[in-house]
Order: C-alpha cells, then structure tokens, then sequence
C-alpha cells in the first residue's frame, strides 16, 4: 500500500485480515530418499491391513516427510524443492495483493509466521533470514528496520521493498525490468529491488523512451497529472470511499513534495523534478497517467505525433508482455475500441493485470501531444511488479502468476 498517500492523507492503516499459518518441518527429518520410500511401499503391500495400517502410524510419527510415492511426474516434489518467501506486511492492500497471486502457485512455499506474532521483531528477523526472498508491504520506516535485519552472512535471501524507502538508492536496483535494456539482467542479479511506485511506472515508461531517442533532453520541464483509484491510499482511505462519505474526485499533493518525484526525476532521465498533480476519484483500482508536450520542447528534425509513437513502439517491442503501445491517436484508439463511447479513456480496464498500455494523442497542426499510461495501481504499480521481479530475482519465467 502506498506510504506516499499516507504521508499525505494522514493514514495508519490497521491491518487485520486473517493471516495464514503455515508450519515448518524440520528439514533434517525430510532427508528420505525416493528409493527408500519406494521399498517400504513395496513392503507394506505384503502385509494384512492391520500390519499395514501399524507400520503408517509409528512411520508417519517420527517422520514429517512421510509421502506415499505415485506416479504423478510433480509427487516427488518436496516443499525443499520450494522457494520460499515471506511477505512481511502480508495483511496490507499490497500484501493481499501479492499473497493472491502466490498462494495457488507450486514452485514456491509462503512461510508466514504465527498470526500473533506476525508483528514481534525477532520472529520477523528469523523468517526474514529463512527465506529464499523477502518481499516488504510496510512503511517506509519499517522497510528500512526490517531491511537492516538481514544477517551479515546472509548472502542469499533477495529482498524487494514496496515502500518508498530504497527507491533512489544506489546500492538497490529500481524494479521496473522494461525500462532500459539491461534493466533484467540487473535485477535477476540482484539481492535488494526496489518496487517503483505506480504513478512514477507510467511517468517513466512514457518519458525514458523519449529521452533515451533524444527527442526530450535532459532537464525539460514537464508536468504530469495523473488519477488513480482510491485503494491507493490503503484501507483506511478504502472505509471512507466505501462508507460512501467521500467527495467524488479530489486533487492532493499541493505541497509539490509528493514521495514520487524523485525517482520520477532519476529514472526518466530528465534528472529534473516535474510538477505532479495527483488525483483520486471514485473508483476502487486502476490509473490514468497523463504527461502533456509541446513540440517546442522536442528535439530533432521536425518531431511529429507519428515520431513520439515510433519511438515508444521501437523502445518495446521486445521489453515485456505487460506493456502495449496502442494505435495511434484519438482516431487510432476509437477504430481499436480503446475509448469509451468513443470519447472516454476510463482507468480501470486494466484492474486485476499486471498490463500497462500507452498512448499518444496529439494535434500536429497545433503542435501539442499528450501522453497516456493506463495501468493498475495494484497491479503493474504495486503488486504486480512484486511479482514479477521476484520471478526475475529467482531465475523463473517472469510471466508466471501473472
């Protein structure tokens, strides 16, 4: 869940959704050998069912790993084949969030610690340090505790930090695998990921492509208006809307310091902050991210609409299955059925994905573009991303549970 929108709104969100308990067996006692395991199988096929039904209970008794041997190609599969990781912050929006989209997955165990413990520091540190990969849903100040808990010989454990904490950092590598060319390569190398923010996605998957074309140079002043739904701002924000005591629509930020800004800065490469206009609106999840231009500002020989589309589509084409650049213009989108009654761009189409499409509408003769990412706020802008950096960090095709 998103601290950025805390920090503004004043939010603590009370998390108390069920937790989940799952035991850990002692590894030690499931060293048995399929060869061993199929030989006492073959025995106890001999025996009368009493015998048989005698030897399963003193068996099954002093050892955890008791599994009868089949032939289903994946039964010989143990939970220490498994990855394992814990979700520390598993009861937030994006804690949920992830859970659902790991918990029905078979190449990786949840561990998760007792439902009264789930906040005790020295529990936290212990699955921290037993885990394949850490992913944290908490606020900033608690990211970077929890962070420091890692064990100094503990070179193995991946931690990706959905907070705002590390995002600017040097020693962390930024989650946000399609932005450049060597982008995955540095997260699957990676023990410390940090998952971008959701508005910060569409803002730099709209404007690194240009600046990298060098058609925006370094240092445009640009502004970015954005609206999301409102379980952006945690479940605290969530009850008021779904109370039904909110306004309609409501700007927010009008401090000019929203946490987003920096790595909005760093990331595109314009390596300056563009003024940020955040918005929430009625609608539960989903995201339109608008960055408005001027031709004055572009750079090149007589840049034009079709120019800023070529440039997003060559930057793509072969990044992702979870970014589409969509046809081009107003006119482009209506024949692609993209619009709402032919005129509308709503935010929510993409709930539930990990998908993120962008957009350029323009007027060449007036010299004006806009430039659109539509997106999940939960999805390719929190959860979503998670997920897909830990499938990166562990060495696993990227599209799965997604």
């Amino acid at each position: 869940e998103s601290s950025a929108w805390r920090d503004h709104l004043d939010i603590n969100p009370n998390r108390n959704k069920k937790h989940y308990h799952l035991s850990r067996t002692n590894e030690r006692k499931r060293r048995h050998s399929h060869s061993q395991q199929h030989q006492q199988a073959r025995t106890m096929m001999k025996l009368s069912l009493p015998q048989t039904a005698a030897i399963f209970a003193t068996f099954a008794a002093t050892s955890s790993a008791f599994v009868i041997p089949t032939t289903s190609s994946t039964a010989s599969k143990t939970s220490m084949d498994l990855y394992k990781v814990f979700i520390d912050g598993e009861a937030g929006t994006t804690g949920l969030q992830v859970r659902g989209r790991l918990e029905k997955r078979e190449d990786l165990e949840i561990i998760s610690p007792p439902d009264e413990l789930r906040k005790d520091a020295e529990t936290r540190k212990k699955f921290i340090n037993e885990a394949d990969a850490v992913i944290l849903c908490l606020p900033d100040a608690a990211s970077i505790e929890a962070a420091s808990w890692v064990e100094d010989d503990n070179d193995r454990t991946v931690l990706i930090d959905a907070s705002t904490a590390f995002r600017v950092a040097d020693d962390w590598t930024y989650g946000f695998p399609e932005m450049s060319k060597d982008q995955r390569e540095a997260l699957s190398k990676s023990k410390r990921i940090s998952n971008p923010g959701c508005y910060p996605t569409g803002f730099i998957g709209l404007t690194r492509p240009l600046v990298e074309a060098g058609i925006l140079a370094e240092g445009t002043p640009l502004t970015v208006n954005a609206i999301s739904g409102y379980s952006g701002g945690g479940k605290a924000l969530m009850e008021i809307y779904e109370a039904g005591g909110a306004e309609p629509w409501g700007a927010y930020g009008f401090g000019l310091t929203h946490k987003h800004i920096p790595e909005m800065a760093k990331y595109s490469k314009l390596n300056r902050k563009p003024i940020f206009q955040p918005q929430v609106a009625t609608f539960v999840q989903g995201m339109v991210v608008s960055v408005p231009l001027h031709y004055a500002w572009l750079h090149g020989d007589d840049v034009k609409a079709a120019d800023l589309h070529a440039a997003l589509t060559e930057y793509y084409k072969d990044a992702s299955a979870f970014i589409e650049v969509v046809p081009l213009g107003e006119s482009g989108c209506k024949d692609a059925g993209l619009l709402e009654r032919g005129a509308f761009l709503r935010p929510d189409t993409l709930a539930d994905t990990n998908k993120m499409q962008l957009f350029v509408f323009a007027n060449d003769e007036q010299e004006q573009a806009v430039l659109c990412a539509r997106l999940d706020n939960l999805g390719k802008g929190a959860s979503g991303a998670a997920v897909q950096n830990l499938n990166i960090a562990l060495g696993l095709d990227e599209t799965t549970g997604l």
